[in-house]
């Protein structure tokens, strides 16, 4: 290489060359970042566009993983047993009566006899049901869509709920099915957790959207977050009418509730998980409610709460001694069962228990948590239901199991589901719902 007189090449070697692009992309890439880093943290424009494009990456990446595994999602767990189907059945001290459960592997229900005989099953891929009307443009293949909530009726007809595991948001609808499977109606709101049916047949259901509408005093929350809301839809699944969640806990002398949503849920503030009617019987058992109320659920502030639809307004909150809480029923003493997903820290018998807590003084009434030959562990989901005997019934949902326990805690029916993923069967679906049906109700045409 020639140079010249003022001490330059006189030309460009191709090794110096690339070296200095890399150096320059790189402290180019240094400065866009701290800036990008110095926006977020002042918080101007365009910091939003950054935050929102940076939690657009992560979903994106997130999405890619989990469409190429299933068992990345939280659909599966790591197999806690070798155990299939039934392994306890104590057939004179269980409620009688079918067990409607949804599994994680698939978009399916199942009805179960007390031995774990399939009686029926219903099977309706989202695939199936999704058009282009759907607000999810970009459906989950199939294997990442389940059933999260299941109601059977006695005609044959199923109602269930679609969930799209790791998509946002992950509400993906309804659909009522007939005994056949078939396709009666289909509601494409972004339905997610759970649903309730009034005595008049009127569907109400928890959807979600992603919102960016300004919340005063509410600086603390994400600029776009996923909100809740409460559906309501006639029993051919016609849209009635909507409620926002969050906005009603905000007008109503509870709003303070909304300032202790931790740092991780800012973009899922409430995280509402549960929404039952109430009857005039529930009602009564719980003063300062009225009928057609609505008791719900918000999770990531601790809190069940009962909505007024007319003045679209909490009017009830109650933060108790559960942690991540999941399906609190309001049981005709007036007691709340809950399932308490995270409430049992130190028990060497995993970290989940059912409470039925007085709501009154807050005092625990009764529990059931595992022990140490049998533990109980569900961080997210799971649902529980006093029966008519006395007993209760339990879904461990990432455990992938079904209980039955006593008031006194004893074990008289478990089932674990059979279904298994991986080369050495080392991973569990999670059972989504679980449900015991009343004794005399029979599907038609069924042996």
């Amino acid at each position: 290489m020639s140079f010249r007189t003022d001490g330059y090449p006189d030309q460009a070697d191709p090794g110096v060359d690339r070296a200095l692009r890399v150096l320059s992309f790189a402290g180019l890439a240094i400065l866009l970042f701290l800036g990008g880093a110095l926006i977020a943290i002042v918080d101007v424009f365009p910091s939003q566009l950054l935050k929102d494009a940076y939690s657009g990456g992560v979903a994106l990446y997130s999405r890619w993983t989990q469409y190429q595994d299933v068992t990345r999602t939280d659909l599966w767990q790591p197999a806690r047993t070798d155990a299939r189907g039934v392994t306890v059945n104590q057939a004179g001290r269980i409620q009688p009566g079918y067990t409607l459960y949804s599994s994680g592997h698939e978009a399916a229900a199942f009805l179960m006899a007390a031995d774990g005989t399939l009686v029926h099953a219903w099977r309706r891929p989202y695939s199936s049901v999704w058009t282009p009307q759907s607000p999810v443009r970009d459906p989950l293949p199939d294997r990442n869509v389940y059933f999260r909530k299941v109601e059977a009726f006695p005609n044959g007809d199923l109602l269930a709920l679609y969930e799209g595991a790791g998509d946002t948001p992950y509400g993906y609808g309804m659909v009522m099915l007939d005994r056949e499977s078939g396709i009666r109606w289909r509601y494409f709101g972004h339905a997610h957790h759970d649903f309730d049916i009034d005595r008049d047949g009127r569907i109400y259901v928890l959807t979600q959207e992603s919102r960016s509408k300004p919340m005063a005093r509410m600086d603390h929350l994400a600029k776009t977050r996923l909100d809740d809301f409460l559906d309501i839809l006639s029993p051919d699944g016609v849209p009635l009418r909507r409620v926002s969640l969050l906005e009603a806990l905000a007008r109503s002398r509870f709003e303070h509730l909304i300032y202790t949503v931790p740092a991780p849920s800012v973009g899922d503030p409430l995280h509402t998980n549960t929404v039952k009617v109430l009857t005039p019987e529930m009602a009564a058992a719980l003063p300062g409610t009225a009928p057609g109320q609505v008791l719900l659920s918000f999770r990531d502030i601790g809190a069940v709460a009962v909505l007024d639809l007319e003045r679209e307004e909490i009017v009830w909150a109650l933060r108790g001694p559960w942690y991540g809480q999941h399906d609190p029923d309001l049981l005709p003493n007036g007691n709340l069962l809950v399932f308490d997903n995270l409430g049992a820290f130190r028990n060497p018998g995993g970290r989940t228990r059912v409470i039925e807590v007085d709501p009154r003084s807050g005092a625990v009434m009764w529990r059931y948590q595992g022990t140490a030959e049998r533990p109980l562990e569900s961080e997210i989901r799971g649902d529980q239901q006093r029966l008519a005997n006395g007993n209760t019934l339990i879904n461990e949902s990432s455990g992938g199991r079904i209980l039955e326990v006593t008031p006194a805690g004893e074990v008289v029916w478990e089932y674990v589901n059979p279904e298994r993923a991986g080369d050495r069967d080392q991973w569990i679906p999670i059972v989504a719902s679980a449900r015991r049906l009343r004794p005399e109700f029979e599907m038609p045409g069924s042996p």
